[in-house]
């Protein structure tokens, strides 16, 4: 049986944009809305266009600027002015979409809405004739979904397709709902509506509440959904939306189950969802699925030992399918000989055989102070270490000294470099210390390297901190991630850096 394509409708824009502290300027909203294009979204929402002018002007923006590559919705109440601003907003692009939402369970009828549920429906209708004055393609939502009862529900389906929706869209909008009971909902409102317009689109919008978001989108795709609405990193109202990268790559390891792909470039997942974040300041959890930091990190022996023995032991993708870092191993007290071996081999050095034990005994005391030892760690370890020899011409770049000085106006940090036999010393200033420290790490390192991602977390008093880097070749599109771990700030942001920039010379110096 042919698989059919499944529509992915990213709303991270206008549902994703509501989260309280994540609101963007023009500038911002058009450079993420760039970035979600090049992922190939079928559709993506960007606004409510009525809600504020600033809003109004952000929908057209985008729709003139990225609406020739990708389908543009806005959306609106089922109000005749709402929709008048839809489509002034949306106009220009190349393939627009008015969205029209109206509840449709009983306590949006009768409290919200305050309504008799007839009356909910004539509106219904009505917008949608309305919409189809101006544009071939709408959409409706019936709010609460979830909630509401399937006769009236079906009525008013009927109803809003009869007067020319071509897109139903059922939305799980209090993460009320559990995927069986979901995905059979879905399956009767499909079995009937393919009966009634087989060219109508069944479309899904849930949000995670419970944290069954991706679950329930999931079983409606399983039960015939076509389209899937939902948001870069989950973000949304409340606990958040379907995330795109969950449902996107569900579908892909498992086509055949849900007779159906999508048509998103994967490897363009983990940047987006970096350019989101960073962009809505918004942190993405560490063990999120998918885009974590930890989604590709192992750090139990066990678990590493069999990763080295064959990947696809414990991994069910490799990271590049969503651009992101190469697999790591984190070092711990947890760590087997084989992992410790694996890195150090990695690095370019040898220990002698006789002296593996007495070498590895030294790493575990240092892990048990660490917590987690990092290249940094390992290439300082090995500076004491008269029973280890490189074993390769590629020299790794190692901190010496540093010093920073802040002031108001003119922040400045001075840093000494060797890489093997050569010292550097190098000066910058910067916009902060910070941005000093780098530039001065930049430009003895010559590299064209750009920093994607910096995040410092204090671990505690007395712990340290934990410095996290993402750099980029220019020329390169590949990521690489350092980490350091040291007890001032400073010192963990400048190792966790040159630990990245030492990824890219093992990896470019060939």
């Amino acid at each position: 049986m042919m698989k059919r394509k499944i529509y992915v409708f990213d709303t991270t824009l206008r549902d994703g944009e509501q989260v309280p502290g994540a609101k963007l300027n023009l500038e911002e909203k058009l450079e993420v809305a760039a970035q979600i294009a090049k992922m190939k979204v079928d559709m993506m929402e960007v606004g409510f266009p009525s809600s504020s002018q600033g809003d109004f002007e952000a929908v057209r923006a985008i729709s003139r600027k990225i609406g020739q590559d990708v389908c543009i919705a806005g959306l609106g109440r089922a109000v005749e002015s709402d929709i008048d601003t839809i489509y002034e907003s949306i106009r220009d692009a190349q393939d627009p979409l008015i969205h029209i939402v109206l509840g449709s369970s009983k306590v949006h009828v009768s409290k919200k809405l305050q309504k008799t549920p007839e009356q909910i429906i004539d509106i219904g209708a009505s917008s949608v004739r309305y919409a189809k004055r101006y544009l071939p393609n709408v959409q409706y939502s019936l709010e609460d979904a979830s909630r509401s009862e399937f006769e009236y529900m079906w009525k008013t389906i009927e109803a809003v397709v009869k007067a020319g929706a071509t897109i139903i869209n059922i939305p799980d909008t209090v993460g009320y709902a559990v995927p069986e009971k979901f995905g059979q909902l879905i399956y009767r409102i499909n079995d009937r509506l393919k009966n009634l317009d087989p060219n109508v689109l069944l479309s899904v919008h849930c949000h995670n509440d419970t944290g069954l978001a991706t679950a329930n989108t999931l079983a409606a795709v399983r039960n015939g959904a076509d389209k899937v609405e939902c948001t870069v990193n989950g973000i949304g109202e409340r606990a958040g939306n379907t995330s795109l990268e969950e449902v996107v790559m569900g579908i892909r390891l498992h086509e055949d189950y849900y007779n159906g792909y999508t048509q998103i470039d994967t490897k363009k997942i983990y940047e987006t969802s970096r350019i989101v974040s960073a962009t809505m300041g918004l942190d993405i959890q560490v063990n999120k699925a998918i885009t974590g930091e930890n989604a590709f990190a192992h750090s139990s022996g066990i678990h590493q030992d069999g990763l080295l023995k064959s990947k696809d032991v414990y991994e069910i993708m490799d990271p590049e399918t969503v651009g992101a870092p190469p697999m790591e191993l984190v070092l711990t007290a947890r760590s087997g000989k084989h992992a410790f071996l694996h890195v150090t081999e990695k690095l370019g050095f040898e220990i002698e055989q006789e002296h593996t034990t007495e070498v590895f005994e030294r790493f575990l005391a240092l892990a048990d102070r660490k917590k987690e030892v990092y290249d940094n760690d390992i290439l300082a370890l090995f500076k004491d270490c008269p029973n280890v020899r490189s074993v390769f011409d590629k020299e790794l770049w190692q901190l010496e000294e540093y010093q920073m000085t802040a002031t108001s106006t003119l922040p400045t940090a001075s840093v000494k470099l060797t890489k093997g036999d050569r010292e550097l010393v190098k000066s910058s200033g910067g916009a902060g210390v910070i941005d000093a420290l780098y530039s001065a790490i930049m430009d003895a390192v010559g590299y064209p390297i750009e920093l994607i991602e910096y995040r410092i977390n204090n671990l505690s008093r007395g712990k340290g901190s934990l410095g996290k880097v993402t750099v980029q070749i220019k020329y390169n599109d590949k990521l690489y991630q350092g980490k350091a771990i040291e007890q001032d700030v400073m010192e963990a942001s400048a190792l966790a850096f040159i630990n990245a920039v030492n990824k890219t010379v093992l990896d470019v110096e060939k």
